[in-house]
């Protein structure tokens, strides 16, 4: 597992989510988030660097974003 999500476990359950909405069912990938994780993927790796950019746009406070 990542360093990063060892010690992050939000970051770890915004990267399953990430997977789960981008790789929804076996036809983009035939193993679930855990077993990506264990594996680490191509298909993992891609959540977590999604997660890990995502991470800092979250945290910042000055701007609220408004959805239309």
């Amino acid at each position: 597992m990542s360093q990063d999500l060892r010690h992050d476990l939000r970051l770890r359950a915004a990267a399953g989510v990430i997977y789960d909405a981008v790789y929804p069912g076996e036809e983009w990938t035939p193993v679930g988030f855990e077993e990506a994780e264990r594996r680490e993927t191509l298909h993992y790796r891609q959540a977590v660097e999604a997660a890990l950019l995502a991470r800092s746009i979250l945290r910042d406070t000055t701007e609220q974003l408004v959805l239309i």
